[in-house]
């Protein structure tokens, strides 16, 4: 079953037998699509084969990357209307959902590797000259070093790397254009891959993007999930490994070494200090050193 399909007769579903307002119907049309061209980018074309941990990360992208809370709740209740209706019409033997639709997406807090899993993580493609494990190093290096969300690392372009100051430049959410620092680590990785991967990639010799596939094009997404993955593998890392995680790494490990809330919340793009308090929460021992530390009964 394809998306267009399915969305088809979901659409006609919640018109004709549900009763539901227009505005109610366009929402949860809209909310579809970007699913669907979320798990397409992911190379996912059929809706039946997603599962549980597809929803997940693509509810946890919204509510912890600045979608507001109310849109992030109305994403849910879409999700839930539609893999219902695919349980209900037996186009899927269970509905994914049920078991995580419960809570709001804000109580659930980000993965983040410890400093040794993204020590492993960056070393898995620590050694070669292959071009593309290069420009793999490279990318592992980027994502943890300035936290970038895996379209903006695809639509970097090669105007946007500055060496001289070390920064990115960026197009976030909704058209913002964001300035983002990166270290020496990155730095290197990037140098090397710009002196001698980049030719080799760029067959037609006009590219414009700084990150580009082994046929010299722009990279997608799902190319980076699984550049991200068989790293996780090459680390031996026994968890959930996928390119966000990188980036709540990055805010946590900031966050712990007393780096000020606002300034992270500018590195990352949030438009709202609020959303980028949800790092403070997976800092459990900086809190409990707080509590000792000031609490008079500790």
């Amino acid at each position: 079953m394809t998306w267009e399909e399915s969305l088809k007769l979901f659409k006609t579903y919640i018109l004709s037998e549900c009763g539901l307002a227009k505005l109610t119907v366009d929402a949860y049309t809209h909310d579809l699509a970007v699913f669907r061209d979320y798990m397409k980018d992911l190379g996912t074309s059929d809706p039946t084969q997603c599962v549980e941990a597809d929803i997940m990360n693509f509810l946890d992208d919204g509510s912890l990357d600045g979608l507001e809370p109310t849109t992030s709740s109305r994403r849910m209740v879409s999700l839930k209307s539609f893999f219902n209706f695919l349980n209900m019409r037996h186009y899927m033997t269970q509905d994914i959902t049920s078991n995580i639709l419960s809570r709001k997406p804000n109580e659930h807090l980000p993965d983040i590797l410890g400093l040794k899993e993204v020590d492993a993580l960056l070393d898995a493609f620590a050694r070669g000259k292959d071009p593309l494990v290069v420009r793999n190093r490279a990318i592992i290096q980027l994502l943890y070093a300035s936290g970038l969300r895996v379209s903006e690392l695809c639509g970097l372009r090669l105007d946007g790397v500055n060496f001289n100051e070390e920064t990115v430049r960026v197009m976030g959410k909704r058209s913002r254009e964001r300035l983002v620092p990166f270290g020496q680590s990155a730095w290197k990785a990037m140098a090397d891959y710009v002196n001698t991967a980049c030719a080799t990639l760029d067959k037609s010799g006009k590219a414009v993007h700084f990150f580009l596939s082994n046929t010299g094009r722009q990279l997608t997404r799902k190319r980076v999930w699984d550049i991200i993955k068989l790293a996780a593998e090459k680390a031996k890392i026994d968890k959930r490994i996928y390119p966000h995680i990188l980036r709540h790494s990055f805010a946590t490990h900031l966050l712990h070494n007393g780096a000020d809330l606002r300034v992270i919340q500018e590195m990352l793009g949030h438009t709202s200090v609020a959303t980028t308090q949800i790092y403070t929460h997976t800092d459990l021992s900086r809190e409990e050193d707080s509590f000792r530390k000031f609490f008079p009964r500790a």
